[in-house]
């Protein structure tokens, strides 16, 4: 298998942003995600560590897009049909809408001027992401140094 993918962190009380690299630390994508509330469901990002992600064709888990799925993320859910953890990384616009799982984008913007960064081009960046990286992928997660 390749070389990991890599997301690196900043914790902000709103939110945990990203951004995503290939091995060589080339950046491919941003990041958001919910604060670190404990790993608790629904209301946290996932901890911080090494994952296995697989592509999700569209139309499973009903998304009508291409996205990607951890295989295991301790002390989640997993989709008993799939087998797999219920952490996805997908479209996002706003960390409110968020459950847990990473949204994928181009780069932060304050849409609704809020003072809380917004995602910018998701869609776009994530159907870059699923014709362009591997089936299935190992991510290291990480704060930023």
């Amino acid at each position: 298998m390749k070389e990991p993918f890599i997301i690196e962190r900043v914790y902000l009380g709103t939110e945990t942003l990203g951004s995503f690299y290939d091995s060589d630390m080339k950046l491919i994508a941003k990041t958001m995600e919910l604060p670190w509330k404990d790993n608790k469901s629904n209301v946290s990002c996932i901890p911080e560590g090494e994952y296995f992600v697989k592509k999700q064709k569209p139309g499973t888990a009903g998304r009508d897009y291409g996205y990607f799925r951890f295989v295991h993320v301790s002390g989640r859910g997993v989709n008993t049909a799939l087998g797999m953890s219920t952490i996805l990384m997908h479209r996002i616009t706003f960390v409110k809408d968020l459950k847990g799982c990473i949204g994928i984008g181009s780069r932060f913007k304050d849409f609704n001027k809020d003072g809380i960064p917004d995602m910018e081009e998701s869609g776009k960046k994530l159907q870059w992401m699923y014709e362009n990286l591997p089936d299935e992928f190992d991510l290291i997660i990480r704060k930023k140094a």
